[in-house]
């Protein structure tokens, strides 16, 4: 992706309140598959969902939820009923590798290009969203909100008794990291169940090690996985590693949160939906606690985008596409975003509705370098990033910098990503 300095402009003449015409009066059943259980996270789909029923009270929404961060659990049941023919009216996907790969050259999904057309989204979602539920010019999803991957969360009150300043470089981490460990503190919470959460960590310390073009070269094939920066990328991560929980490979990351909630544990490394966490815990944003990018990650922007579309072979079409009109509304999206901890796809929506940390964020997405998250399916195919996580998971227990680099290029190798 190229960097941008400033966003489309706002779209005029819309119809910013969401619905047209032909989304009013929906009846019948609309079935909704998503991992969204968590937090912030059950709050926004709450709160989409009463966008569209406002306009449909006699649509039955069926909340197909599967819980287990970064849909680790959700993807697996997805799988099975998408083969087998029996599919939802729409699913959380996350947009580039994990939509165009799995389902649309699966030809598992509907051309949505009709529903992007008669709402106008061109106008108002950035082109590079647009690529991201792109194959062949036809759009396949509409994405729903902007998460940021690489943000440092910390609890305000714990650094200030340990007189720790939120870090911006690697060292400054680690030398706060000492400090707060002396300090009878867990510098680091980590909840690893399932692996993804030490990708993130991984993926981040990639772009502090090589910057955002060599990530990009990395994740496109252009750069061998044994190359000096990848291990300088897994050091780092080694380090932070030292610094975490003993038991995080018994919790999620919403669990890794708490830890720093309840002033156990002094930083996490997550996307923003950590953020909607939080506020869902009655914290408030630059109060109880606040953000920086990770270390090393100042300028670039990890981005992972949730998208939803149409399966092919969906049993309520008209009531799915009512429900990608809400989703790719102003209205909705609003009403999602604020709730969940990220910003949105949109570039009309009013920032005044969003806490300071999230008014951060949209200024930075204008301007920063983005980079797809390896962790979230945007990065590499399915199949490679399975491989990735399965690899964190040795080396959470190794720790051996050279193996993995040499098994990242086996992988990479093997599975086509290189």
């Amino acid at each position: 992706m190229k960097k941008r300095t400033t966003l489309a402009a706002t779209a005029l003449g819309l119809v910013t309140l969401g619905l047209v015409a032909q989304a009013a009066n929906a009846t019948g059943k609309l079935e909704i598959f998503s991992w969204w259980t968590a937090g912030g996270e059950a709050d926004g789909l709450k709160a989409i969902y009463g966008v569209i029923q406002k306009d449909n009270p006699k649509l039955e929404i069926i909340n197909a939820t599967v819980g287990g961060g970064a849909g680790t659990n959700a993807k697996a049941v997805l799988k099975t009923r998408m083969l087998g023919g029996n599919p939802p009216d729409s699913f959380q996907v996350h947009g580039g590798a994990e939509l165009i790969d799995q389902w649309v050259r699966g030809r598992l999904m509907a051309d949505i290009s009709d529903v992007w057309k008669s709402q106008g989204w061109e106008k108002v979602i950035p082109k590079d969203l647009q690529e991201m539920v792109q194959s062949g010019g036809k759009y396949y999803a509409v994405p729903v909100n902007v998460h940021r991957g690489n943000v440092l969360y910390y609890n305000k009150a714990v650094l200030d008794k340990a007189g720790v300043k939120p870090p911006k470089t690697m060292a400054e981490f680690f030398a706060a990291a000492e400090k707060l460990k002396k300090a009878g503190v867990t510098p680091l919470a980590l909840g690893s169940q399932g692996n993804w959460q030490i990708t993130m960590l991984f993926e981040n310390n990639l772009v502090a090690a090589g910057g955002p073009k060599f990530y990009r070269d990395l994740v496109t094939g252009k750069v061998a996985w044994t190359d000096a920066k990848v291990k300088k990328a897994l050091e780092d991560t080694k380090r932070m590693l030292s610094y975490t929980n003993k038991d995080s490979t018994a919790l999620g990351w919403d669990q890794a949160a708490g830890l720093v909630l309840n002033g156990k544990a002094a930083f996490t490394i997550m996307g923003d939906w950590a953020k909607g966490y939080f506020q869902a815990n009655k914290w408030t944003a630059d109060k109880e606690f606040s953000s920086v990018p990770a270390p090393g990650t100042t300028g670039s922007f990890m981005i992972i985008t949730d998208t939803f579309g149409l399966p092919a072979k969906a049993k309520n079409v008209a009531n799915g596409k009512v429900w990608l009109e809400a989703l790719g509304s102003k209205a909705g999206q609003e009403a999602f975003n604020v709730k969940k901890g990220s910003i949105c796809a949109r570039t009309d929506c009013n920032p005044k509705l969003f806490d300071p940390i999230g008014q951060r964020t949209m200024k930075d997405f204008a301007k920063d370098q983005l980079v797809p998250s390896i962790a979230h399916g945007s990065a590499v195919k399915e199949s490679f990033a399975s491989a990735i996580n399965d690899e964190m998971g040795v080396f959470l227990q190794k720790g051996d910098v050279n193996a993995t680099a040499t098994r990242l290029e086996q992988q990479a190798k093997s599975l086509g990503a290189r």
